[in-house]
């Protein structure tokens, strides 16, 4: 059916709110949890169990059976009997994920993703493999969710808008973003000692955030160990060549003849 002269049709999109790699991620997390759904409904807790022995992330499957993949795969598991576990994630996901992938492109967006989450998953694995290695054995706790890569996302953000006001629920107070960064970065450092959910992988948590500092903060980091090696080259041929002329400074030029008077 044609269009009345004189009257215009509006296509109405929301691609605004929600940016292509974030829609990727977002697709495939609901997709995976569909299917671990299923897979608890109609083949039992054990047949769940079993899938998240083999893709969550086991530091005990990890270091000695080589399940490599793991610290990838537990990024896109979630527990099945808690739904809060996947929306709390993937709303935070997209609330600031959007957010870098605008200033860094769909690309970027992604290789700093799973950067942050896969380098959470292995500090997890090492921390909880150094007990192993004085015969307190390996861990077999398994780790699952998006957590590591979204605390790489908040890191990211404190960084890149430090004063972007943003309200930390329940408190109905606006605080900077990297105040909300620090607030969450203590808690979750308190966490590794035993306070709160035993639950929270704060290990993971942490990893993410550390991972994220250090791949962004890594250019600061060389320019200042290259200046310091270079203050370090300039001061030591300085004293050189102090040293040298001390010694020579009252000796006799070595062709007296060139001289002219």
């Amino acid at each position: 059916m044609g269009s009345r002269p004189g009257i215009k049709s509006y296509r109405i999109s929301f691609d605004f709110y929600i940016t292509a790699g974030v829609k990727l991620l977002l697709i495939a997390n609901f997709a995976v949890f569909l299917l671990e759904a299923l897979l608890y409904r109609f083949s039992g807790p054990s047949a769940y169990a079993e899938l998240v022995k083999w893709f969550g992330l086991v530091p005990a499957g990890v270091v000695p059976l080589f399940r490599i993949w793991q610290p990838f795969t537990y990024l896109f598991l979630h527990d099945v009997n808690s739904i809060w576990h996947i929306l709390t994630n993937m709303f935070m996901l997209w609330m600031f994920g959007r957010e870098l992938e605008l200033v860094w492109g769909k690309n970027r967006f992604l290789y700093y993703y799973f950067l942050t989450g896969v380098g959470a998953g292995i500090i997890n694995v090492i921390v909880k493999t150094v007990p192993a290695l004085f015969g307190h054995g390996f861990s077999y706790v398994p780790t699952i969710g998006a957590s590591g890569a979204i605390f790489g996302i908040l890191m990211a953000c404190a960084i890149l808008f430090p004063d972007r006001r943003v309200y930390l629920l329940p408190f109905p107070v606006a605080m900077s973003m990297r105040t909300v960064v620090i607030i969450m970065a203590a808690f979750t450092f308190l966490g590794t000692f035993g306070l709160g959910a035993d639950n929270v992988s704060h290990l993971c948590h942490l990893g993410g955030m550390l991972v994220g500092y250090l791949y962004l903060r890594r250019g600061s980091f060389l320019y200042s160990l290259r200046n310091s090696v270079s203050d370090w080259q300039h001061r030591r041929n300085r004293k050189r060549f102090e040293v040298y002329m001390g010694k020579h400074r009252k000796e006799p030029p070595s062709r007296p003849d060139n001289w002219v008077n």
